[in-house]
């Protein structure tokens, strides 16, 4: 089943509106005074500043990636996707920023524990866009220009999204603000491939 299987590109969206839904619960507990014990991390307020400034990082590191991609002369090896896999584009923005943002970083043990997490879980998160390989019949290694540039690109992202997080004007270290720039930067990236004819089927 791939990636872009209908099928599985439902059941991913499904699954991040029931764990949204949850995450929604445990904020407005918290907002009333009840907070759940158990509830999911980063399930707190934060001033609108907090959010607006996140957008407008995501948005700019977009910029630079398309320019950059035209710089670079590598705009015309972008893969094509359908229509609905931006459902799935909407899914990972919630569900990426819940398990990497959320749970994988360590904050108790200092700032040097917190900004090594930080690297070392971007890169991870980076890693895991097939950029630099694929995996068809195994594992095969695809090293070129575009993949590493696209690869250094998410790696940058994350490393915005950590910091929204973890920044001054979240002082309840919230993830709306990861989770809205991150879907600030799958809108955009959906947005800029079906201008650029990018999206070439419905599903």
């Amino acid at each position: 089943m791939s990636q872009e299987d209908p099928i599985l590109i439902l059941i991913i969206f499904a699954a991040s509106l029931y764990l949204g839904k949850i995450c929604l619960s445990d904020l407005r507990a918290q907002q009333n005074g009840t907070p759940n014990p158990r509830a999911f991390p980063g399930a707190t307020p934060c001033p609108p500043i907090a959010i607006y400034i996140a957008i407008a990082g995501a948005l700019l590191i977009l910029s630079i990636e398309t320019g950059g991609e035209y710089l670079l002369s590598i705009n015309e090896e972008q893969s094509s996707i359908s229509a609905l896999f931006f459902l799935a584009m909407l899914a990972a923005a919630f569900m990426e920023e819940l398990i990497f943002r959320g749970y994988l970083v360590i904050t108790s043990k200092g700032p040097s524990a917190l900004i090594s997490s930080i690297i070392g879980f971007s890169a991870l998160f980076a890693l895991l866009h097939p950029f630099l390989w694929n995996w068809d019949a195994g594992l095969t290694l695809n090293i070129q220009m575009k993949g590493v540039f696209s690869t250094l690109i998410v790696f940058i992202n994350s490393l915005w999204f950590y910091t929204v997080r973890f920044y001054p004007l979240n002082q309840e270290r919230s993830l709306i603000p990861c989770i809205v720039a991150h879907l600030s930067s799958n809108c955009g990236v959906f947005l800029i491939k079906w201008a650029q004819g990018y999206v070439t089927t419905l599903y």
